[in-house]
């Protein structure tokens, strides 16, 4: 047996996190880990049971009620700075790791994109969010009712915090959850998706063996099967809270099997965010950001799969694009390209049935559209650009989460942010206009949680990212994300007259 960050392929099995151990999933189970951009097995995970959550549960429980952990801010802090220290040593490690597991190029493992450097580089953000953090403030005396009283609020941990992460930036939202659940004094389960095992159990190996984090603080929990360890993590009561990032569907679940015990949940779901080119933008340079939803193949929530733009242009835009996406390589993974595989031959299918979905609607596709007859293996499907689509359209109106765009025509301004608006998603979205303060305007209009404006970037570790509607309930990273795992207490001290 081989651990994850040893660098060696041959023989891999990961191993679950449970009260401070290393250890196989009850019974010895595992499972293969596929690699999408080959279809291969590499490597084998540990397959938790029922049993290995209930004990994670357990320990996390026990970490939280019987340590210092959530009142020692200072120890939280050095515990951090080691993790992330112990990250940046190890990440020539991870890359290969993320990117054989994930089935993205190297090119967005690195600096440019958020597969491993970057969201490594944000746990600091939250470090220096933990280190001024003000605990208490004093409001104040008060005297009403006949009673004078000097008030006190406080934020203390909520408690023991299930983290249930999705495949397509496992690490990136592994950490997002984590480690602002840590710094705030909770203690965590990570569930990580059954098909991005290694992205959580390296974080195991870390913790246990480069941190002082005390044993329970942190687990980890990989398995094949989703539902059993989900059920778990949000019906038992020793969970105080849920952090969940994935679907929309799956995120109503979760958040109706919490209500039997009245936990906090946090959501971050789908999108269908739009991208708005008003009427005096220069075109041929933002059109380029279309060439976004080739990105990790289209499998980003945030990702803008609707362009909007003027009916006018349409003509203008179908020739722009599809000069700008002849330039879009794809199927090397150790290259610096943006677009890799779909991460299983299942999304592979859901794509291309939503492609020919868009077909029988009336859509039609400018370029791609298929499977790419080049590339003998791995979960691909070409970059696919619609026109003649309406908002009305399934393929407008649903995540898709592949390479697929959708241009839709709009009349005037009103009508392209009506458009932008008809979605039951709400997470993000782009605008662009000549006029700054014009794009400005239109961009607080929008029912969304992130908006770029003539090429700006939301992402960063101090900058709150999620969604309105049907995106979600509540904000990850920046000092709003950290405040998620608080609670808030009110004490009153009784004043002598």
């Amino acid at each position: 047996m081989t651990n994850v960050l040893s660098g060696q392929a041959d023989g891999l099995v990961s191993q679950l996190l449970i009260d401070g151990q290393l250890t196989v999933a009850a019974g010895g189970r595992t499972y293969d880990n596929i690699n999408p951009a080959t279809g291969a097995v590499f490597a084998q995970s540990a397959d938790a049971s029922a049993e290995d959550v209930l004990s994670a549960i357990a320990a996390a429980r026990s970490a939280f009620d019987d340590t210092q952990w959530p009142t020692d801010h200072a120890f939280r802090q050095h515990c951090l700075q080691q993790l992330q220290q112990a990250l940046q040593a190890h990440a020539p490690t991870i890359k290969p790791l993320i990117a054989a597991e994930t089935g993205a190029p190297l090119g967005i493992c690195g600096p440019m994109g958020p597969q491993c450097d970057v969201p490594i580089s944000f746990i600091q953000d939250t470090i220096n969010v933990l280190e001024q953090y003000d605990w208490q403030r004093d409001i104040g005396e008060l005297s009403l009712m006949g009673m004078s009283s000097r008030r006190l609020v406080e934020k203390e941990a909520i408690g023991v915090v299930a983290c249930i992460t999705p495949w397509n930036v496992p690490l990136q939202i592994n950490l997002a959850k984590s480690i602002p659940a840590l710094a705030a004094g909770c203690t965590v389960v990570l569930k990580a998706a059954p098909d991005t095992p290694l992205s959580a159990a390296l974080l195991g190996e870390i913790v246990s063996q480069h941190t002082d984090i005390p044993a329970g603080v942190f687990n980890v929990i990989t398995a094949s099967d989703p539902s059993e360890a989900g059920e778990i993590l949000t019906t038992d009561p020793r969970v105080d809270m849920v952090s969940f990032t994935g679907s929309t569907g799956i995120g109503k679940h979760i958040m109706a099997r919490a209500s039997a015990t009245v936990k906090k949940v946090f959501l971050e779901l789908g999108g269908k965010s739009a991208n708005v080119l008003l009427d005096d933008a220069d075109f041929g340079n933002a059109l380029l950001s279309a060439l976004s939803i080739c990105f990790h193949a289209g499998q980003g929530c945030a990702l803008n799969t609707r362009l909007l733009v003027p009916k006018a242009r349409l003509e203008e835009v179908e020739q722009l694009l599809t000069t700008y996406f002849a330039f879009i390589s794809y199927g090397n993974p150790d290259s610096d390209e943006i677009m890799g595989a779909l991460i299983s031959e299942r999304q592979r299918q859901r794509v291309l049935d939503y492609i020919q979905i868009g077909r029988e609607e009336g859509a039609r596709v400018l370029l791609g559209g298929g499977v790419p007859e080049q590339l003998e293996r791995g979960f691909y499907v070409e970059p696919t650009v619609f026109v003649d689509v309406t908002n009305t359209m399934r393929i407008a109106r649903e995540e898709i989460f592949g390479p697929v765009l959708c241009v839709i025509g709009y009349e005037d301004e009103d009508d392209a942010l009506a458009i932008a608006n008809d979605s039951d998603f709400g997470l993000s979205g782009s605008v662009w206009a000549a006029d700054e303060s014009r794009a400005l305007a239109f961009a607080r209009k929008l029912r969304v949680g992130t908006v770029n404006v003539n090429g700006g970037n939301f992402y960063a570790g101090d900058a709150p990212f999620g969604g309105y509607k049907q995106s979600g309930i509540g904000r990850e990273m920046g000092r709003e994300g950290f405040e998620e795992y608080l609670e808030t207490k009110t004490i009153a001290l009784g004043v002598s007259a």
